[in-house]
């Protein structure tokens, strides 16, 4: 098969100003860019953006992309590249936000090739495994697979070429400590069975977590979940590359790479044309 486009997506940690200093990084922002000009994707969504003074970093060292990004009350924001030669259409979906404003909105981004369409939602849903936490993103979650049939229903009936994406933070649910506790791994495995309910697919990834800290360890946090009559480039039998702290032997390593990038790793996916 084809390629059709590729996509990157990374939640950069608090990428951007400070809350106080609008102008002042927290951490240097062009070797950030710099990494993800590297790879060179079609499409990239940079999540947890703090300010837009990342933008111009962007534009100066990716030139050949347009670039969106949200608007709202909340403190952090997706921001959108899209190749230049590729005709797409963006809307920013707030329904993503569970009615609470201080949540991220969705970010729609719809490529078309050869005309067919490629809906893709980019989402960081709620986080934190309290009770509240887990219902608030079960919530996003479920309405983001409910979004193929809003989708279906635009094309006259026609199954989308649909993919959502991004940090879901399936860090599981902490009830009280109790035996009742919900596991990272368990709603990892929720969140596939739901996927295969919906003629949806969670995909595979070449590395089992997306994200470390020194404190807690590595957790898969970041996932693509697509209509399971896509195809996708293999990287080592996996539909998506993880790339960042995971290519890091030690520890002392590992805590340098998040210092100055992330503590999220780079997912990359090529979306083979249907």
């Amino acid at each position: 098969m084809a390629k059709a486009f590729s996509v990157l997506t990374w939640n950069v940690e608090h990428f951007g100003a400070t809350d106080k200093k609008k102008k002042t990084p927290k951490k240097p922002i062009q070797p950030i860019i710099d990494e993800i000009a590297a790879v060179n994707p079609d499409i990239v969504a940079i999540i947890e953006v703090r300010s837009s003074i990342v933008a111009q970093y962007l534009m100066n060292s990716m030139p050949n992309h347009f670039f969106f990004i949200t608007e709202g009350e909340q403190m952090q924001e997706i921001l959108v590249g899209i190749r230049k030669t590729l005709p797409a259409f963006v809307t920013q979906k707030n329904e993503f936000q569970a009615g609470q404003t201080s949540l991220r909105p969705g970010l729609l981004v719809t490529p078309t090739i050869d005309g067919e369409a490629y809906p893709i939602l980019f989402l960081h849903v709620k986080s934190m495994p309290d009770p509240r936490g887990f219902g608030v993103r079960n919530y996003m979650i479920d309405k983001a697979f409910d979004f193929r049939n809003v989708l279906k229903k635009a094309a006259g009936g026609k199954t989308p070429n649909y993919i959502f994406l991004g940090d879901l933070n399936t860090m599981g649910m902490e009830y009280f400590g109790s035996d009742k506790d919900i596991s990272g791994e368990r709603e990892i495995k929720e969140l596939a069975a739901a996927a295969k309910r919906r003629n949806m697919q969670l995909l595979t990834k070449s590395e089992g977590a997306t994200y470390w800290s020194e404190r807690y360890g590595p957790s898969d946090l970041d996932h693509v979940v697509a209509m399971d009559h896509l195809k996708f480039k293999s990287f080592r039998g996996a539909d998506v590359k993880v790339s960042g702290w995971n290519d890091k032997s030690n520890k002392a390593q590992r805590k340098a790479w998040v210092k100055k990038f992330s503590d999220h790793a780079m997912l990359y996916l090529e979306v083979q044309k249907v």
